[in-house]
């Protein structure tokens, strides 16, 4: 119902065109610290919050888990247009709210002042702002709900959850982490190994190697990644993505890789970790984001300051 959906276009910023941009949905949770707000709105109600927010509207938020990721984002806009002022293939940010209007002037206040070029605000008042991600092209939602987070799912939009967590801000270029299974593929193998073990999981790879894993909930989005990637040389390239796998290299890497090269989805780096813990290498890489099904991948990463969102498969 058009009537539940405000939306503020942002005069300031150039308005990418949907159907050959990227665009990436964030929630205000999601690239803001909002916690103290939220819970004033859990404790004291929807009138006591926009009183706070209204009160505070020139005081600026903090920094959330993706803001790190919004910022890198503009930097390879920034560099996709130097080497083309033409180009249309590019990141569109979008910040999708259930503030109203009123109490959403702190949060366009707040992209101003750290100069996001956030293209589009929409407020929605509806329980399930998710229904309009498909209207707006969205190829990525974050969000710090995981009802939304799972209502996108439902709606074949790549999305996940972000946990907020005090991130240090990583230099560019842009850094991207996939989990594999259950994440960019489906949980077929994941599903076999609990049914048969770690023996059962391997050879059922071994007889598959040569058919394509199916596609798993991010794949789309990091397909979209990938087009925009190929825009540059290797060692020129702004964007950097990673595969950060629990399986093993030896017994379960070949169908991975495989698949990854039927796709025509560049990968710069790929690490099969045979089941070690994923935090001391995403500490190396240092990402803006990592995404994984797992939440004990995802406890390890914020412990060493990775900003990361969980890919829920129960939802």
């Amino acid at each position: 119902m058009a009537e539940l959906e405000s939306t503020v276009i942002n005069t300031n910023v150039n308005q990418k065109d949907p159907s050959t941009a990227l665009v990436i949905a964030v929630t205000t949770r999601a690239i803001f610290n909002l916690e103290e707000e939220h819970k004033l709105y859990l404790e004291k109600g929807k009138e006591e919050y926009t009183r706070h927010q209204q009160a505070n509207q020139d005081k600026p938020l903090p920094p959330g888990t993706a803001f790190a990721f919004i910022q890198a984002v503009q930097y390879v806009n920034k560099k996709i247009l130097e080497s083309n002022p033409a180009e249309r293939n590019l990141f569109d940010i979008l910040v999708l709210s259930n503030n109203s209007p009123e109490s959403g002037v702190r949060i366009i206040n707040s992209t101003k002042h750290y100069g996001l070029e956030i293209s589009k605000f929409c407020f929605v008042s509806d329980e399930d702002s998710t229904q309009y991600l498909k209207s707006h092209s969205v190829k990525l939602f974050l969000s710090a709900d995981r009802t939304d987070v799972c209502n996108a799912l439902r709606r074949g939009v790549s999305a996940a959850l972000v946990f907020q967590q005090e991130v240090q801000a990583p230099s560019t270029p842009l850094r991207v982490v996939f989990d594999g299974d259950a994440v960019l593929f489906s949980d077929e193998t994941d599903q076999i190994f609990q049914e048969q073990g770690l023996e059962g999981a391997v050879q059922y790879e071994r007889a598959m190697e040569a058919v394509p894993i199916g596609e798993g909930p991010l794949k789309a989005f990091a397909m979209h990644l990938g087009k925009l990637r190929k825009k540059f040389g290797q060692g020129e390239s702004p964007i950097r993505t990673y595969l950060v796998t629990a399986r093993s290299g030896r017994d379960m890497g070949v169908r991975a890789i495989k698949t990854l090269r039927e796709w025509g989805l560049p990968i710069d780096e790929a690490f099969f970790m045979d089941g070690a813990p994923k935090g001391p290498i995403l500490a190396q890489i240092q990402p803006h984001i990592f995404f994984d099904d797992g939440l004990h991948n995802i406890e390890g990463a914020q412990n060493v300051g990775v900003p990361s969102a969980w890919v829920p498969s129960c939802c």
